[in-house]
């Protein structure tokens, strides 16, 4: 049997996010939780985790049906690049900060 009440950090692993991002939820109010005990340590009841997640579903739908993909093919004439082109794109090095700040590079897309 699965337990009524959840952890921060179970909600965590569940959502596949960190623990400070499920207490931010929690604490804006986006993620209803409870407060028990002395030490006020906070609890989330899997029915209302359920009905997060739920709810998640149906703004991800509106929000795809309000914003259509307009071509998926990457080799369209809209993504194809023009030498000498300034392309703008996230910046991945594999170093955890790079990728959570949303920096970006400039690369020169090359002649072919």
């Amino acid at each position: 049997m699965e337990p009524r009440f959840l952890l921060l950090s179970d909600v965590a692993a569940e959502l596949n996010v960190s623990d400070s991002q499920v207490y931010h939820m929690v604490r804006s109010g986006e993620l209803p939780a409870i407060k028990i005990g002395g030490r006020g340590q906070w609890r989330v009841e899997r029915a209302r985790l359920e009905e997060y997640i739920a709810r998640k579903y149906d703004e991800t739908a509106d929000w795809v049906q309000s914003n259509p993909l307009v071509d998926a093919d990457p080799m369209s004439a809209a993504y194809r690049l023009q030498p000498g082109h300034l392309v703008r794109r996230p910046r991945w090095s594999g170093d955890a900060a790079d990728a959570t700040t949303g920096a970006a590079l400039l690369f020169m897309a090359a002649g072919s």
